[in-house]
């Protein structure tokens, strides 16, 4: 038996983070190597360990590594945003993209079967890039990423005590885990992208080295006028 998707992405992000790869996005998160990596830990090992909650009517559970220590984490990077405007965006990213997930669980067909990628890592894919277009820096599209996925499960949960409908809720169990973790890496991933991006956009611009260096080339000085006199 494989190991699951989100347990393979931790790997991956802990590996990334012992050879430093990832300092400058944690550092950007106010995030060092060292509590990356407890955190990456912590999380990898609280996939076993589940918590009843409630055994009435809506059985509810929750995850130590999919739901508590992501919830804790969502918590500390919302409470140390140093700008207001970003510490608004991490607080509605999640509360949208967790709206936005909740409603494609109800299009998407629950028989896994019938769909060649497994609902879970969908819905995680989907959360990540809708957390990053929400979120709009590191810090929100992270918090957007794995704060909706328990967003949508808080709906999910209300839905079930109003409607009566049977069934249960796992707070980050099962494959809650997985979307959990691909939407919080996607979400920052996409988010480092557009901004490298934008930076090269901006170094290759009007004024930038490249044009600077055809100036010279040409015989201009760096004024703009002809270097000749």
């Amino acid at each position: 038996m494989g190991l699951p998707v989100g347990t393979i992405v931790l790997i991956i992000v802990a590996i990334l983070v012992f050879f430093g790869v990832l300092h400058r996005v944690l550092d950007r998160m106010r995030l060092t190597d060292r509590a990356a990596l407890v955190i990456v830990l912590l999380m990898a090992a609280g996939t076993f360990i589940d918590i009843p909650i409630s055994r009435g009517a809506v059985p509810v559970s929750v995850n130590v590594g999919g739901a508590l220590v992501p919830l804790g984490v969502v918590i500390w990077l919302i409470a140390t945003a140093e700008d207001g405007g970003d510490r608004l965006r991490a607080i509605l990213a999640p509360v949208i993209t967790g709206a936005v997930i909740w409603g494609l669980r109800k299009v998407l067909s629950p028989d896994e079967q019938l769909m060649r990628v497994p609902p879970m890592i969908v819905f995680g894919l989907a959360a990540g890039i809708i957390a990053a277009l929400s979120g709009r820096s590191r810090r929100a599209a992270f918090v957007g990423g794995i704060g909706g996925m328990l967003v949508a499960d808080v709906i999910h949960w209300i839905e079930l005590l109003t409607t009566g409908i049977p069934g249960n809720v796992s707070f980050g169990g099962a494959g809650a885990f997985d979307a959990t973790v691909l939407a919080g890496v996607l979400a920052v991933g996409l988010i480092e992208i557009v901004g490298e991006a934008r930076e090269h956009v901006v170094k290759q611009g009007p004024g930038g080295p490249g044009e600077r260096r055809e100036g010279r080339a040409s015989g201009e000085g760096e004024d703009g006028r002809d270097g000749r006199g």
